[in-house]
């Protein structure tokens, strides 16, 4: 069984024929380099990277983040491309609670619509629900980006609610959240239904 701090010190790989997600290194940045720097990417996002410097405050940051134990920062590597693709995290985690929030995702636009963050999503579910066991996992998203909000919605979580003024993005723009979730007891279920291929 999990504890928070094993969880935090672990190198924790999750794979499927599609993808691997592994933990996010400082000397990943030389592969990051390369793909992070389309503005596309970052149009309704929280950050907006576009020098190097940018992109080694995003790494810095997560890794901190690691530190403190409250997120765990993966590396998204496409094995369909054989290359990196982006990356994604385990956010806001609370064990006393047995809930966290996947997020933070971003992917080059050539590795969209693939089907890529489907496998990434699956991934990251399963080991939530049926290794951390937690009960819920939170998904949230610009109310101004409705892609993202229909990916969500696409394996099954269900909307919540509106956060008004939730956030201040690095281009100081006030946004606000939409929040969504997925719980431990419609896991089978969406396992089954729309994640049945990596079954």
């Amino acid at each position: 069984m999990f504890t928070e701090i094993n969880f935090f010190n672990e190198e924790i790989i999750l794979e499927n024929e599609r993808v691997r997600l592994a933990p996010l290194k400082a000397a990943d940045i030389i592969e990051l380099d390369k793909i992070a720097y389309e503005p596309s990417i970052w149009q309704l996002g929280m950050n907006n990277i576009k020098e190097r410097k940018d992109l080694e405050e995003y790494i810095d940051i997560a890794l901190k983040e690691k530190q403190s134990k409250t997120s765990y920062p993966f590396l998204i590597f496409d094995k369909q491309s054989n290359s990196v693709a982006g990356s994604t995290r385990y956010g806001n985690i609370s064990f006393p609670f047995k809930r966290l929030e996947i997020g933070w995702t971003w992917i080059h636009p050539k590795h969209q619509g693939t089907g890529l963050n489907k496998a990434c999503k699956f991934l990251l579910l399963q080991y939530a629900f049926e290794t951390l066991e937690f009960n819920r996992v939170e998904l949230k998203t610009d109310i101004l980006n409705q892609q993202s909000q229909k990916a969500m919605l696409k394996i099954g979580a269900k909307e919540e609610g509106i956060f008004r003024k939730h956030q201040i993005t690095s281009e100081r723009r006030i946004r606000d959240s939409i929040f969504f979730s997925i719980i431990n007891d419609e896991w089978r279920g969406i396992k089954k239904s729309i994640f049945k291929e990596f079954i």
